[in-house]
């Protein structure tokens, strides 16, 4: 047993150590924005913050991230650059299916973070383990730029 300190609330969870953080989010704290994508951390719908830097979840062991906080698409609009993100995404209406979202946002969310003003290069580096099968990225791109100035 081990504790999670996901969205600024600690959870007890007793899962196996290797079980992936995806997992635990989903399958047994029942947060479900977090999507399954590829299970090869290859497509960044799986995408979390863990410490403030975008991670994918779907192989990452939850043990290893015990007591570090721990950020999902459920929670990261309450933070400065999430919600300007969020309004970004609405804005610019960067979503068709879906699915890729949650793992996108929480991205440009890090990449803002990180980089408050950044280049298109900058969003190319940042974004580009992110797949979006709707093929949405200049919408993406410009949800960004926009955020940044907003």
């Amino acid at each position: 047993m081990f504790q999670l300190l996901i969205n600024g609330q600690a959870h007890q969870v007793d899962v196996p150590p290797d079980m992936p953080l995806l997992w635990v989010l989903r399958d047994v704290l029942g947060m479900t924005g977090t999507k399954f994508g590829c299970g090869i951390a290859q497509c960044g719908a799986c995408t979390v913050h863990v410490g403030g830097n975008a991670v994918r979840s779907c192989l990452l062991p939850a043990s290893s991230v015990a007591g570090q906080p721990i950020t999902t698409i459920e929670a990261v609009g309450e933070t400065p650059s999430g919600a300007k993100i969020q309004r970004a995404w609405l804005n610019h209406e960067v979503v068709q299916c879906g699915y890729c979202q949650s793992g996108q946002i929480m991205a440009a969310t890090a990449l803002l973070d990180a980089t408050p003003k950044p280049t298109d290069a900058d969003i190319d580096v940042a974004m580009a383990g992110n797949i979006c099968r709707c093929a949405t990225y200049v919408r993406i791109r410009a949800a960004i730029h926009a955020a940044a100035e907003a």
